[in-house]
């Protein structure tokens, strides 16, 4: 089997944790969190520190992990690790055909939205997140560097947008009370918004994506060094940014305002701050942090079925195994990501479209489903890394454990959770005909 050559650093890592975490989430969201709280800013702000504190201390146990591990693909080389190659094989299938295929779609769909509002256009956001679908999963293909180097940037870039919007927000809600108020006020235009489990619950899609830096750790350089530090270290900062940038949002708009205006909240702080242009350039930037988002996304989903095949599993291993002589990119993987992104698109397009009666979140969904397959992680860590202090062997991963179970419980109380959960059995049962292929492949490759 060919092997990944260690072309990122501790930066791109970093970038990863950050860049594919702070999207379009913190965006269009926000509303999503404070209607769910029943237009209350202090249940909504401590949904977002309860979701933000189960990500520091989720990313805290898999650093501990990291720094023992390091095969081809993170989470998948951690499961197989603490259970064998069969229940790697199984968490490889589902973020190959379910987790990382739906964030792609959705988040393929935000950046179109964002862009078509920029350009004016009532319509085209579909064909648009189709293009961008194309256009970075060939970047991935093609020019893996320059992808790694663009997760970096449209890093920076994305801090300058929440950066104003928080530090700005803040110092004008703080001189004419509008912050004050919006603690003090509820939205009277919601009685009711599912309780605090389900915000929650919102604010694990905006929080996702870190874990998606395990997916390059063949191609970290020394990456038990720096995959842990990217991971712990990338996580609280983007608890603190969001934060600061939900505070500043609350120091200009109120809390009705914020969920009239929607994923455009923002651009509407901006606008009344800096005027129009303000705005339109806000929009240029949320759009750049969301296609960051994107693309890091990608580059878990290009991975995902090499993840499979590099162990001898799965359908045409030779084939989904191989790297491209000239980039050293998983081009046939990527392949079947997008393939797969396209169809959870069209999953997407069918909520709106009214196809299955109800909505079936999918931005929100598959995240529960990865945090329930956590647990099983949390109680290995326990039994087995005996050499851990006691905060880092049991603490740290019975409160991950908890977090993952109020995750877990917000979505069962949500529309179709049954549904999602069919498919999702349905997906994994359609794998197992080729969990036993080359398996004399598997063997040998763990004991080498």
């Amino acid at each position: 089997m060919q092997e990944l050559q260690k072309k990122y650093g501790i930066w791109t890592a970093a970038a990863m944790v950050i860049g594919i975490t702070i999207g379009s989430g913190v965006f269009f969201k926000a509303d999503d969190v404070l209607a769910a709280s029943g237009g209350s800013l202090p249940i909504a702000m401590f949904a977002w520190f309860i979701g933000g504190s189960i990500m520091v201390v989720t990313a805290f146990v898999f650093a501990r992990i990291a720094t023992r591990i390091e095969k081809v693909n993170g989470v998948v080389d951690y499961f197989e690790e603490a259970y064998g190659w069969r229940a790697g094989y199984l968490v490889a299938w589902f973020m190959t055909f379910i987790y990382y295929p739906t964030l792609v779609a959705v988040l393929a769909w935000v950046s179109a939205n964002y862009t078509t509002g920029l350009l004016g256009f009532e319509h085209g956001v579909w064909f648009i997140s189709v293009i961008y679908l194309v256009f970075f999963f060939l970047l991935n293909c093609y020019s893996p560097v320059l992808a790694g180097k663009w997760q970096v940037s449209a890093t920076v870039i994305k801090l300058i947008p929440l950066a104003l919007v928080a530090v700005v927000g803040l110092i004008i809600g703080l001189s004419n009370g509008q912050t004050i108020s919006s603690f003090t006020n509820a939205a009277r235009t919601i009685s009711s918004g599912g309780g605090l489990a389900v915000a929650t619950l919102a604010t694990a899609f905006a929080y996702e994506g870190w874990i998606i830096a395990t997916s390059i750790n063949a191609e970290l350089k020394d990456a038990k060094r720096t995959l842990p530090k990217a991971l712990f270290f990338g996580s609280t900062a983007v608890v603190i940014i969001y934060m600061l940038y939900y505070l500043g949002i609350s120091g200009v708009l109120s809390n009705e305002q914020v969920l009239a205006a929607g994923n455009d909240a923002p651009v509407q702080v901006i606008s009344l701050i800096f005027g129009r242009m303000g705005g339109t350039l806000l929009t240029v930037f949320v759009i750049i942090s969301c296609l960051g988002t994107l693309n890091g996304l990608i580059m878990g989903a290009s991975r995902g079925m090499f993840a499979i095949a590099s162990r001898g599993l799965g359908p045409k291993a030779d084939f989904f195994g191989a790297l491209d002589p000239t980039t050293n990119s998983t081009k046939n993987s990527a392949i079947l990501g997008f393939a797969l992104s396209a169809f959870w698109l069209l999953v997407w397009y069918g909520n709106f479209a009214g196809w299955f009666g109800k909505f079936m979140d999918i931005s929100e969904l598959p995240i529960a489903f990865l945090y329930m397959i956590y647990i099983s992680l949390y109680v290995w860590v326990m039994k087995k890394f005996t050499d851990l202090g006691p905060i880092s062997r049991f603490l740290a991963p019975l409160l991950a454990g908890a977090g993952s179970l109020y995750i877990i419980w917000g979505a069962i109380q949500k529309d179709m959770f049954i549904h999602f959960f069919m498919l999702t059995v349905a997906i994994l049962i359609a794998g197992l005909p080729f969990m036993g292929r080359n398996k004399n492949h598997i063997l040998q490759s763990s004991q080498s």
